[in-house]
């Protein structure tokens, strides 16, 4: 008489693997997938404050001396939403040369454009030669 335990079918004993494994690696794709999202964010700042910049100091360089700084940072901020708008700022100078520099810094959002952002500020920074009349 035999009395040992019939086995089951390799197919049957790993029933449900697949899914507990997936289950078990759930936290670790979405962790994943928030980082990536934020170094978008991060990128996407950059991108946007270099454009700014290029744009307020184009505006500036064709603005008369006294109206510059007025000119430069409505142009630099035209093109960004309200959600990046609120935490940029943008500065024009000119050394008295005829080159005229704009400089904007914007803050890096949590996530989310318009809630919460880093610390630390992206600056964005383009001169260009003073247009002559």
């Amino acid at each position: 008489m035999n009395m040992r335990p019939a086995l089951a079918p390799p197919a049957l004993r790993d029933r449900g693997q697949v899914t507990i494994e997936f289950l078990g690696m759930t936290p670790t794709i979405i962790v994943t997938l928030i980082a990536l999202w934020q170094v978008v964010l991060v990128g996407y700042t950059f991108t946007l404050a270099g454009n700014a910049a290029d744009e307020a100091v184009r505006q500036a360089t064709a603005a008369e001396p006294g109206a510059r700084q007025g000119a430069c940072e409505a142009a630099g901020l035209k093109h960004l939403s309200e959600a990046w708008r609120a935490g940029a700022s943008v500065t024009c100078g000119g050394s008295g040369s005829g080159y005229i520099t704009a400089d904007v810094r914007m803050e890096v959002p949590i996530l989310f454009p318009g809630t919460l952002s880093f610390p630390f500020p992206v600056r964005g920074h383009a001169g260009a030669v003073e247009e002559a009349d």
